[in-house]
């Protein structure tokens, strides 16, 4: 069963930092593309980053690109996202997100519960 657990969400200042984590299992994950997702208050979905499987290849949406860092450690099964110079347009529920294919044959794409990210003074 392909999971995917978010962890590291929280309240925050304006400014501040926070990483953070998604846990993966039931999936080859060092051959699928991971992302974070998040959607704001009212929103819909944004598209944050996306990383390559091997994880030299990344990008990001203009309104986090300089201040997020996304990476992966395929020796955890863990996605990361580095979160600097937070400010209130932030806050929202993250999501990663994985797509790839299980035994080389049958295509995926998961989604996992979410974590809140609060930024506010």
């Amino acid at each position: 069963e392909v999971q995917l657990v978010e962890s590291g969400g929280g309240l925050v200042q304006p400014g501040g930092t926070l990483t953070l984590s998604c846990a993966a299992s039931g999936f080859p994950f060092s051959t699928s593309v991971m992302s974070w997702v998040r959607q704001a208050p009212g929103k819909g979905l944004e598209w944050v980053s996306s990383i390559s499987s091997g994880g030299k290849i990344t990008g990001y949406a203009d309104s986090v690109k300089g201040r997020f860092t996304i990476s992966r450690d395929n020796a955890q099964d863990t996605m990361y996202l580095q979160m600097n110079n937070l400010n209130p347009e932030d806050t929202a529920v993250y999501y990663c997100h994985a797509s790839g294919l299980i035994h080389d044959v049958s295509p995926f794409d998961s989604w996992g519960g979410g974590t809140q990210v609060t930024v506010t003074s």
